[in-house]
């Protein structure tokens, strides 16, 4: 703070200090630049004038002297304010200092005026004492490439020199004005060297530049050096001239940009982003907007791509941004489009009939016409350029035919973002109040939509815009103002009930207006023209429009599934009587429909088929039976050529309509309902004549003979099915024959019946025989000789699926045994033995055993029990065990029950080594642990070793002279206590 007996100095008293360094300061002019004790310096340099080493040494020692000074200083007598402006040459030293070292650097250059090294060193020194102390910004790494111009804009715009004081403008006006000419001799001397233009481009971006350099000199200065420094250091010098530009902005930015963008139109994009920037206070949405509408339409051509990654779409979009927010300022009002638009349809219309335009003149009224780009329109390559567009010419102040450029460059192109196309052209038409026009055109894009999503976007914003304009109109009746009268009120609640109406209406037509969509997407949509049908409800008039439109729209090949289920639902709403079922029922219609669409080349013959049917079914209903048989006879027509394949969808579905066996089967049952039974014959046979008889018809026809007491007929057609039909079809024809022929005759003609069971079984495969061997060998007890069941269970034996054989062998033994004895049974055990596989002969051993016991063959039976315990597994088949044990046990002597215990131990051990029984064992284990758990400790030794051995459960062993009484030692109490002097025999002791 001043004292006070300190005085504010003046600006004028403060601009007397300048210029210190012009002109030149010299030791003549200025008597205190040399001391005393630097004499001897002056005259070593006037020996060596051409010395370089003597002129930096004594520069160098200058400026050292010159910091230590400045460190040893006093505080200065100087108001915050007046350092402010003075900045670094605030103090007498730093005056001093800087005319010391402008009389050295002034004076070497005299000498050396083409050192560069010199030079730089004499201009940094100078902007020291001007700009202030440089403020030095750490970076890693080293100099990279000079990047593309959008990055090297972000990166110098972060780089740029700041500087912490400086001279202010207005009080070192002269020796700013110095420190210029300074530079325009160093660039005088040396014009071709980029790190002084730089320099000097630096200090005009410094805050304290005075305007005279910092605006016009600054563009001349950055013009200069562009025409001064070859091509290739241009880049360097733009980066900074637009960052200039930028600052300065208004009308420089715009002449700046267009001239670069001339040459390098990468960064348009930032270029329109200046031009509309909130900060800027002249925006040029025009410019921007030729701009971006240029940019969308290069890059839709492949011919430009965005620096930022944005697709032509996304640059349409910006466009379209800046035409809802800058309406009045980019577009055509209404006449002006309507005007545009007839002119370009004119010009269209010309084109297409092949009129030539006459040349225009090169003068009118001697005015040159003014035309973009060169005389020549041709690149540098020599490549045509494209023609001239006003639309994309930034600087025409013509503004743009929105409504065209949307429809042309954006719903042509984009068509898969039509929502987002169509809105932005409504908002723009509301934005400039052309409500009625921004109607008209949301209900021109939901009428042209494919997708759900454009129409749903179009539809919100639709009923968005009518629901602001009803609140809008809603609340200046409620708050009127002074100005309006009565008639005007009256008028805006009458307009105020139409707009209620019609946004009413708007969502009334939601439903169809979806439906329409999805129409347009796929014409051929069955499915949608019937949900098209019910949306229009008890409305019989627009029901039959939309059946009408529906089956004229539909293309037949390319329909989806049940188009002629629309042929048939038309007939029968006039055969009901409409909708509601009030109007009088009209056939006459109903048939000109049905008839019609018997002529439609369906995808499917199933189709027409059905077509057929429901018209005979309609006629039916309402009792014309002459008629309905009479319209089947129509459907079913045989053609002369019978051989047409039904499958080749080259031909029409008429041609192969006699093949459809839907079509027959509902003539067939037609017939049996209202015909004879000849009549229904002749049908049947010309199905089978036709041979597109199934299993099915073959049934039902020799159904209907025997319900017709034609039991002979009805005999053929079984043998006419079996023909046809290979096995596994005829299996169920045999079943079905065979059964009614045995029921029918019995034992009557037993002969023809075993010819009828020897065809079927001749072709049966293996897996379907079963059946018709166990009816053959039952026909054969009840109607034949018991000695042929037998043979015929033995040839079933040998012939059915193996899975099949254990049941068989089962009632062959049943047969054998009852017809013959168990003695007889024993050649079909043994040979059951031979066939069955593993699984199964263990339990036809053990039924084979049981019948030897009952005839009392004990060893026969032994014998069988060892020969079944090769298949069995002790922890998987205990059962087997288990009856063995207890055959042992009630016949046996220890050395059969050693031994059987012996095979047991041997045949678990040869299960334990195969891999494939473990796991089977282990799941066997889990199931009977809980089991086990359950069990008591063993009351004695033996009962101990059995169940180590994993025998199963049953009576512990008795001996020999105790086996009268094993019934009693059985019925003993468990609980009593073993004797503990017992001799305990091991069971691999030999006895």
């Amino acid at each position: 703070m001043p004292t006070a007996t300190q005085t504010t100095p003046t600006v004028e008293s403060l601009q007397s200090l300048f210029p210190l360094t012009f002109p030149i300061p010299t030791p003549t002019s200025h008597e205190d630049l040399v001391s005393t004790r630097e004499l001897h310096r002056e005259e070593d340099l006037l020996r060596n004038p051409n010395s370089f080493r003597t002129w930096w040494a004594a520069i160098q020692t200058t400026k050292e002297a010159a910091s230590a000074l400045h460190k040893t200083e006093d505080p200065l007598d100087l108001s915050p304010d007046v350092a402010a402006l003075l900045g670094p040459l605030a103090s007498p030293n730093a005056r001093k200092s800087l005319q010391r070292l402008t009389y050295l650097y002034e004076a070497a250059l005299a000498n050396f005026p083409g050192s560069f090294k010199l030079w730089k060193s004499y201009l940094q020194t100078r902007m020291t004492y001007v700009l202030g102390r440089l403020i030095t910004k750490k970076k890693g790494g080293g100099k990279k490439k000079f990047p593309e111009m959008r990055e090297a804009l972000e990166d110098e715009k972060e780089d740029m020199e700041q500087w912490e004081g400086g001279l202010d403008g207005v009080v070192g006006w002269e020796e700013w004005k110095s420190l210029v000419a300074t530079f325009e001799r160093a660039l005088m001397w040396l014009p071709r060297m980029p790190r002084l233009w730089l320099l000097y481009l630096s200090i005009l971006n410094h805050p304290f530049c005075p305007p005279q350099i910092s605006h016009t000199h600054a563009r001349r200065t950055y013009d200069r050096a562009l025409r001064t420094l070859p091509p290739s250091m241009h880049s360097r010098i733009w980066v900074r001239y637009l960052l200039w530009a930028e600052s300065k902005g208004g009308s420089t930015t715009v002449a700046v940009y267009r001239r670069y963008l001339s040459v390098d139109p990468s960064v348009t994009e930032r270029y329109t982003s200046l031009l509309l920037a909130s900060e800027n206070p002249t925006p040029r949405p025009l410019e921007a907007a030729k701009l971006l509408l240029s940019l969308a339409r290069k890059g839709a051509k492949g011919e430009y791509t965005s620096p930022e990654g944005k697709s032509p779409y996304q640059l349409l979009c910006e466009w379209l941004e800046v035409v809802e927010q800058y309406a009045e300022e980019v577009g055509l009002d209404i006449d002006e489009t309507l005007e545009s638009n007839a002119a370009i349809t004119a010009a269209k219309g010309k084109v297409k009939e092949g009129v030539q335009q006459p040349p225009e003149p090169a003068k009118v009224n001697g005015h040159l016409i003014r035309f973009a780009g060169p005389a020549v329109a041709v690149d540098g390559d020599g490549k045509a350029l494209p023609p001239y567009d006003e639309d994309e010419d930034p600087t025409s102040s013509r503004k743009l035919n929105i409504e065209h450029i949307v429809k042309t460059d954006g719903l042509e192109v984009y068509k898969d973002q039509a929502g987002r196309l169509w809105t932005g052209l409504g908002t723009y038409w509301i934005k400039r109040g052309e409500f009625d026009r921004a109607k008209a055109t949301f209900e021109e894009g939901m009428a042209s939509v494919l997708a759900i999503r454009d129409f749903t976007q179009i539809f919100d914003a639709y009923a968005e815009f009518s629901e602001s304009l009803i609140s809008a109109m809603m609340e200046n009746i409620a708050n009127p103002d002074d100005d309006d009268d009565e008639e005007e009120l009256k008028e805006t609640e009458a307009e105020l009930d139409m707009k209620m109406k019609e946004f009413e209406e708007l969502m009334d037509r939601r439903p169809f207006l979806v439906n329409d969509v999805l129409l347009r997407r796929n014409p051929s949509d069955v499915q949608e023209w019937e949900k098209r049908i019910a949306l229009w409800g008890e409305n019989d008039e627009k029901v039959a429009e939309t059946y009408t439109e529906a089956l004229s729209t539909v293309n037949p090949r390319r329909a989806t599934a049940n188009f002629h289920r629309l042929y048939i639902n038309f007939a029968k709403f006039y055969e009901e009587g409409g909708t509601t079922g009030e109007a009088e029922a009209d056939l006459d219609n109903a048939r000109k429909i049905l008839e019609k669409a018997t002529k439609v080349n369906f995808k499917a013959v199933d189709d027409l088929a059905e077509v057929w049917c429901e018209w005979a079914e309609m006629e039916i209903r309402h009792d014309n039976y002459d008629e309905g048989i009479r319209v089947m006879q129509r459907a079913s027509a045989v053609p002369k050529n019978t051989k047409i394949n039904y499958h080749d969808h080259t031909l029409p579905v008429q041609a192969r309509l006699f093949k459809s066996l839907k079509l027959w089967s509902f003539f067939v049952d037609l017939e049996e309902s209202l015909g004879t039974v000849d009549s229904t014959k002749a049908i049947y046979d010309k199905i089978l004549e036709l041979r597109i008889a199934n299993a099915q018809i073959i049934v039902n026809y020799a159904a209907f003979l025997e319900e017709n007491k034609y039991y002979e007929e009805s005999f053929k057609v079984y043998e006419r099915g079996v023909e046809l039909f290979t096995f596994p079809v005829s299996f169920e024809i045999w079943n079905i024959y065979l059964a009614k022929f045995v029921k029918r005759y019995g034992g009557a003609k037993v002969e023809r019946t075993r010819d009828l069971f020897e065809q079927a079984l001749e072709k049966c495969p293996p897996k379907s025989c079963k059946s018709i061997f166990l009816m053959y060998a039952s026909f054969e007890e009840e109607h034949g000789l018991a000695k042929r069941a037998m043979s015929v269970y033995d040839r079933a034996t040998q012939v059915v699926n193996d899975e099949d054989k254990f049941a068989l062998f089962t009632i062959y033994i049943a047969k054998a045994a009852t017809n013959y004895g168990l003695t007889a049974t024993r050649p079909i055990y043994e040979r059951a033995l031979e066939i069955l596989p593993d699984r199964q002969t263990a339990e036809m051993c053990l039924r084979f055993a049981q019948m030897e016991r009952k005839l009392g063959e004990i060893d026969r039976a032994r014998a069988i029990y060892a020969h079944a315990s090769q298949f069995c597994d002790p922890r998987i088949h205990q059962n087997f065990w288990a009856e063995w044990n207890s055959f042992e046990i009630e016949t046996g002597s220890e050395d059969t029950f050693r031994e059987m215990l012996r095979i047991k131990r041997s045949v678990q051990a040869q299960f334990n080594t195969e891999v494939s029984y473990i796991a089977a064992q282990m799941a066997q284990t889990q199931s009977n642990g809980a089991d086990e758990e359950d069990e008591g400790p063993p009351v004695d030794a033996m009962a101990a070793a059995e169940r180590q051995a994993g025998a199963p459960k049953g009576p512990a062993f008795v001996a020999a002279k105790q086996s009268t009484n094993v019934r009693e030692q059985e019925a003993a109490p468990t609980g009593q206590a073993a004797n503990e002097d017992e001799i305990q025999i091991s069971d691999d002791e030999d006895m």
